[in-house]
């Protein structure tokens, strides 16, 4: 009986050392940040990204107009760790869009990319003024 619950013991911490090792959400890599720009253009249209890896993305909104972020293919595709606004921490499992208001803003987004494809993003109502990009997850 002794010899049974030595074995499950070692099976069951295994995995866990493993894990632990392998954290997603630890060092993250900083993405160029994505700024929404007053003339309604955007500092960045295209990220290469891997599964499996941390990342973490800062969106700023000069300000001027109303801008509201959306990435749903992409939100759905992703683990997200978490969503930094003004000093407090959103944890949460999905995502539809980040809102700025005319005064500007920042969000930063903490995600791991589970499925590799490429995914669209756009600033609502300004995607054919160019305010669109893809996410590129290999």
């Amino acid at each position: 009986m002794r010899k049974i619950a030595k074995v499950l013991a070692c099976v069951l911490v295994l995995p866990f050392a493993a894990s632990a090792k392998d954290n997603l959400a630890s060092d993250p890599v900083n993405l160029p940040d994505l700024e929404l720009h007053e003339d309604l253009s955007m500092s960045q249209t295209e990220y290469h990204l891997e599964t499996g890896k941390s990342y973490r993305l800062v969106i700023i909104s000069e300000g001027g107009e109303s801008f509201s972020f959306r990435a749903p293919d992409f939100l759905q595709q992703v683990w997200i760790n978490g969503i930094a606004v003004e000093g407090l921490t959103i944890k949460t499992t999905t995502l539809t869009e980040l809102e700025f208001e005319d005064d500007g803003g920042e969000a930063e987004i903490l995600f791991v990319p589970i499925r590799p494809g490429k995914f669209e993003f756009w600033v609502e109502g300004y995607e054919n003024r160019g305010m669109a990009g893809d996410f590129i997850v290999e």
